[in-house]
C-alpha cells in the first residue's frame, strides 16, 4: 500500500527544522540577502542541531539519513530562506561523490572532518564555458608518480571561499569519450597553487558564498581520487541522483513560503470593500499555488522513495527537479503580482523570494537539461 504518512522519526525532524527556520533563519535572511555576509552564525546552530550533512554515514559519525528524511529537511530549511539554505546543502552536493564513490579511508577523512566541528566542502565541476555541457570542460590533471598534477578554471562554485576541499572534475584522458575522459578527485582547499575568486554578487540567494576557483599546478596525492581513473563524469551524475531530489524539495519549501506570505496579504489587503482573496482573480492564483506545491512534493517524494528503495531514480529526480524549479519561480512571481506595487518593494519579503527562485531553474542543471534527461530516459526504455 502506497503511504504519504511520515514517521514519528521523519515528523520529529520536520519539526525541529520548522521551528529553526521560523526562529533562526527567517529573522536573519534579510540582513545576510541585503550584506551577502556568509551566515557562519546560523550555520553553527544549524550544525549544532544536527541540521547538517544528513546524509553522512553513521560509520563517519554522521546520522546515515535516508533521501526522503534529509528532503523534509531541506523543505524546511528553504521556507525560512534559501540563500542560507543553499549554504548549508552545498555540503550535502560536494559530499555525495565521496558518499557514492569513496573509500572508506576517504569517507572517515573527509566526511568525518564534517561531523568533527562546523566545516564546509564544495562541488567544483562548473567552467566559465561548461556548464550545462560537462563535456566541454577544459580541466586537466596529468599523471604524475603517485600523484596528479591539475591545472583548470572553475566557476559558480558554491562554498567556495569556505570550504576546506573541494570534489574536482578534471578531464584525465583528452580523447576518450565523455563517459570516460574524467576523474574525480578529493582537493584539500589550501593546496599550493588554488586561488579563490571573489565573491559573485548574485541576482538572489546571497547569503550563500559563490566563486570562481583557479587550479595551476595543483599537487594532488592519487590517494585522493576518487574511485577509478575515468570514472569521474559517472561518479558526478551518480550524486546528482541524490541531490536533485534535495534542490527540488527547497524548491518546494521556498514556493510554500511565496503562498504562505500572498495568503496572509490578501487577507489583509482589501480592494472594493472586501480583501483581495475574495475575489474569483486573487484566489484562483492561490489554488494554482497550492495544487502545484502539492505536485511537486509528491515528485520530490517518488524521487526519495526509488534512491531509498536502492533503485536508480534519474527519470523522477530530473522530474521533481524541472517540476519544483518551474513552480517555485511561478509561485513567487504570483506572490509578486498579489502584492502589487508593494511587492516590488524591498521592504516586502515576496521580491527577495522571486529573486531566489529563479536560480533554482539554472543550478544542479537548468529546467531545459532536467526535459533532455526525462526525455532521454522516456526513449530508452521504449
Amino acid at each position: 500500500m502506497i503511504g504519504f504518512e511520515l514517521t514519528e522519526t521523519q515528523q520529529a525532524f520536520q519539526d525541529m527544522a520548522r521551528q529553526f527556520a521560523q526562529n533562526e533563519i527567517a529573522p536573519a535572511a534579510a540582513k545576510h540577502d541585503a550584506s551577502g555576509e556568509f551566515p557562519r552564525e546560523v550555520l553553527q546552530k544549524a550544525w549544532e542541531a544536527g541540521l547538517m550533512n544528513p546524509h553522512i554515514p553513521e560509520d563517519c559519525g554522521g546520522m546515515g539519513l535516508a533521501a526522503l528524511d534529509g528532503c523534509v529537511i531541506s523543505e524546511e530549511i528553504a521556507w525560512g530562506c534559501t540563500g542560507i539554505g543553499t549554504a548549508m546543502e552545498a555540503n550535502t552536493l560536494a559530499e555525495m561523490p565521496v558518499i557514492v564513490a569513496g573509500s572508506e579511508s576517504q569517507k572517515k577523512k573527509y566526511l568525518g572532518r564534517l561531523t568533527e566541528e562546523l566545516g564546509f566542502c564544495a562541488y567544483a565541476v562548473t567552467e566559465p564555458g561548461a556548464g550545462s555541457d560537462v563535456a566541454a570542460g577544459l580541466s586537466t590533471a596529468v599523471r604524475k608518480g603517485d600523484a596528479w598534477i591539475l591545472n583548470g578554471q572553475k566557476m559558480w562554485i558554491t562554498n567556495a571561499g569556505v570550504a576546506s576541499w573541494f570534489f574536482v572534475l578534471a578531464k584525465t584522458d583528452p580523447d576518450a569519450s565523455t563517459g570516460s575522459a574524467f576523474t574525480g578527485f578529493i582537493v584539500e582547499a589550501d593546496s599550493p597553487g588554488i586561488t579563490v575568486g571573489k565573491k559573485e554578487w548574485n541576482m538572489g540567494q546571497r547569503a550563500s558564498d559563490t566563486r570562481g576557483i583557479t587550479f595551476e599546478d595543483v599537487v594532488v596525492p592519487d590517494a585522493n581520487r576518487l574511485g577509478e581513473v575515468g570514472y569521474g563524469f559517472k561518479i558526478a551524475m551518480k550524486a546528482f541522483d541524490h541531490t536533485r531530489p534535495v534542490v527540488a524539495s527547497a524548491a518546494v519549501g521556498l514556493s510554500r513560503r511565496a503562498m504562505d506570505e500572498a495568503m496572509k496579504y490578501s487577507m489583509e489587503r482589501k480592494t472594493m470593500g472586501k480583501p483581495i482573496a475574495m475575489h474569483q482573480a486573487i484566489s484562483f492564483m492561490i489554488a494554482d499555488m497550492a495544487t502545484e506545491i502539492e505536485a511537486a512534493r509528491c515528485l520530490v517524494w517518488r524521487a526519495c522513495y526509488e534512491i531509498d528503495a536502492g533503485r536508480r531514480n534519474t527519470l523522477y529526480a530530473s522530474m521533481a527537479k524541472r517540476f519544483a524549479a518551474d513552480t517555485a519561480m511561478k509561485t513567487a512571481t504570483n506572490a509578486v503580482q498579489i502584492f502589487g506595487g508593494y511587492g516590488f518593494s524591498t521592504e516586502y519579503p515576496v521580491e527577495k523570494l522571486m529573486r531566489d527562485a529563479k536560480v533554482f531553474q539554472i543550478y544542479e542543471g537548468t529546467s531545459q537539461i532536467q526535459r533532455l534527461i526525462i526525455a532521454k530516459e522516456l526513449f530508452s526504455r521504449r
